[in-house]
């Protein structure tokens, strides 16, 4: 037995209006309140980036200054960070970290 062929018919869409592009807004981020909270750093990370209270954002952005006036990024593999003297006592002796193992290092140094 053949099976019967059936026309479906399908039911309409209803597509939603397009809004204005004049009237939609856009919302301005509001930056997060953990991350702009001034943090006191430790003696050790004071010698890098001072010892005022700083925003996370704000050592961070201290810290690669650092690291990129003393040249301190490897050459082979960007991601890393050759610590000197005062960058080994921040790291905890090492002496190569990856950028996503300094801001966990760096934040045991903030209070």
């Amino acid at each position: 037995m053949a099976a019967k062929k059936t026309k479906k018919t399908a039911k309409p869409v209803k597509k939603a209006a397009a809004k204005p592009a004049a009237k939609r807004t856009m919302k301005t981020r509001k930056p997060n309140a953990a991350f702009m909270k001034p943090m006191t750093p430790s003696a050790t990370l004071g010698f890098v980036v001072g010892n005022n209270p700083l925003p996370r954002t704000e050592v961070t952005k201290k810290l690669w200054a650092y690291i990129k006036k003393n040249g301190l990024q490897d050459q082979a593999e960007r991601r890393y960070i050759k610590a000197d003297d005062k960058l080994k006592a921040v790291f905890g002796g090492k002496e190569r970290v990856s950028m996503f193992e300094m801001t966990k290092l760096v934040s045991k140094h903030l209070s």
